[in-house]
């Protein structure tokens, strides 16, 4: 017997929040794929379609983490800028070179989070999540070793950004997103 697709769309965030984790499967990244989902799914948070996953992670996702919610459909977002895909490409690498090896919430986590960099608030806003604080708690969990390194405390998407810039050896990047810094075809354009 499936279980229906519920209408998640209809309840507010705090609603969702707790009917999914009445579900939760026990992976400690229920917590903050919860709030993730119960923003995403009621409008809020500027994640694109699927969460930036493809489709059939993003049911795995569900079913991991949410197992006997059925199959809601998801809201309509768009999808993820064609012009930046290499950029989330490169986010994606570096989540998941440095991703702890537990679950595999953490390579779902690390498309979701590079997805949420392609956008234009803080990170935590970006995902949906309810405060910077769970934000750090979800990096210090999936990917322990980056996190280690924010030893200042940065804000996590300019962080992320810093990052990739040492890895080409750029160390001027200012700009919290590459689209806008000076030296973003350094990082992004094409091999020669």
């Amino acid at each position: 017997m499936t279980t229906p697709s519920p209408n998640l769309a209809q309840e507010t965030p705090l609603e969702l929040r707790e009917r999914l984790l009445a579900h939760a499967g026990g992976d400690p990244n229920d917590g903050p794929m919860a709030s993730i989902l119960s923003t995403w799914f009621t409008g809020g948070g500027a994640l694109p379609a699927w969460l930036g996953l493809d489709p059939g992670a993003f049911h795995q996702l569900l079913a991991h983490h949410f197992p006997g919610l059925g199959t809601p459909a998801p809201p309509p977002h768009p999808e993820i800028d064609r012009e930046r895909t290499g950029e989330y490409e490169e986010l994606f690498t570096l989540l998941l070179r440095d991703r702890a090896g537990h679950t595999p919430s953490e390579t779902w986590m690390a498309g979701i989070v590079a997805a949420g960099c392609l956008a234009s608030d803080h990170l935590w806003q970006d995902l949906g999540l309810w405060n910077r604080g769970e934000l750090s708690a979800l990096m210090a969990h999936n990917f322990p070793d980056l996190a280690g390194r924010n030893v200042k405390d940065m804000k996590w998407k300019k962080f992320l950004y810093k990052q990739l810039c040492a890895a080409e050896g750029i160390y001027t990047c200012r700009a919290p997103s590459c689209e806008v810094c000076a030296d973003y075809t350094h990082c992004f354009g094409p091999e020669e």
